[in-house]
């Protein structure tokens, strides 16, 4: 026949109460001396009966282990409160930065021009101060950025003179190279820019010899 459970509630009969108290601290304590041997813990238990007599076991000295337990519950109760302190202080960061974010939202909302019913004169002239310092930003740095490429375009624009000049030069010693003294001189150039129609110039076997170059290029031409 299978045991039924026992109710885990207050046994009213004190005979039965003392008698169950008297099983259940032997094996107690039984079970804690198996635990310190089978284990190697240290183990100390202490009870206190009804009548408040005590009943004890401790694998070391009881004393020397009720210190051990005071030092590691204070050591946690110190750490305890140092995270308790720091949750507080995080919690405060927190709240700081909610209401930096909010004003700065509402900062915002007045440089686009909103909301501006329920602003006093001065907010509207701080408003007013920072859209001009940052007007005045953003015109430094268009001035920057036109400035730095116009020094680009015309790094450019000595590249493709010098590119001009160099053919230039190569023209004329091609024209020197195969001048014969029956031959007349070269005829003198003169710049032509390539805006024109230069197909019927650029198809003759003569000058076969120049590259073609696009637009806008300056080169030398017989006149």
């Amino acid at each position: 026949m299978v045991r039924g459970k026992v109710q885990m509630r207050r046994i009213e009969n004190a005979t039965s109460r003392q008698v169950t108290f008297s099983k259940r601290r032997n094996g107690l304590l039984k079970k804690a001396y198996e635990l310190s041997v089978l284990c190697d813990a240290e183990v100390a238990v202490i009870i206190f009966s009804q009548k408040g007599r005590l009943y004890e076991f401790s694998s070391n000295n009881i004393q020397k282990t009720i210190e051990r337990y005071q030092k590691c519950v204070k050591e946690v109760r110190t750490n305890n409160t140092e995270t308790e302190e720091y949750m507080q202080q995080l919690k405060h960061e927190t709240a700081n930065m909610a209401k930096m974010m909010e004003l700065l939202e509402v900062s915002q909302r007045k440089i686009l021009g909103q909301e501006l019913g329920s602003c006093s004169f001065q907010e509207l002239e701080e408003t007013e101060g920072q859209l001009e310092r940052s007007l005045s930003k953003v015109k430094a740095r268009k001035n920057q950025l036109f400035k730095e490429q116009t020094e680009q375009l015309k790094a450019k624009e000595r590249l493709l003179l010098e590119e001009n000049a160099r053919l230039s030069e190569q023209v004329k010693l091609f024209f020197f190279l195969n001048s014969h003294e029956t031959n007349p001189p070269p005829p003198p150039f003169h710049f032509f820019n390539c805006c024109g129609d230069l197909e019927m110039f650029l198809n003759l076997s003569y000058w076969s010899f120049i590259p073609k170059y696009t637009r806008n290029h300056m080169i030398y031409f017989p006149t």
